[in-house]
């Protein structure tokens, strides 16, 4: 497997100002089929992002779900 897709939903943002934003997000749970699906094989975790980035700031919403996609980072020499 070369990539692994999961999907998060943001359970909260947290705005310290000064362009200092957190995002907590959660695996998504069974309210859907296609939920239903990806919480069988990730029914836990977190992620925890900490944006500083002005252009990122408001990406992420409360309430809101997102696909993320893993994949493997090539060793740079």
């Amino acid at each position: 497997m070369k990539k692994l897709l999961a999907k998060f939903k943001v359970g909260s943002v947290v705005d310290f100002g000064h362009n200092n934003k957190q995002a907590n997000l959660s695996p998504v749970v069974r309210d859907t089929e296609e939920n239903k699906t990806f919480s069988l094989y990730t029914p836990s975790g977190s992620i925890q992002l900490h944006i500083t980035n002005p252009e990122a700031l408001d990406f992420f919403e409360a309430a809101e779900e997102y696909y993320i996609t893993f994949e493997k980072a090539e060793q740079k020499q």
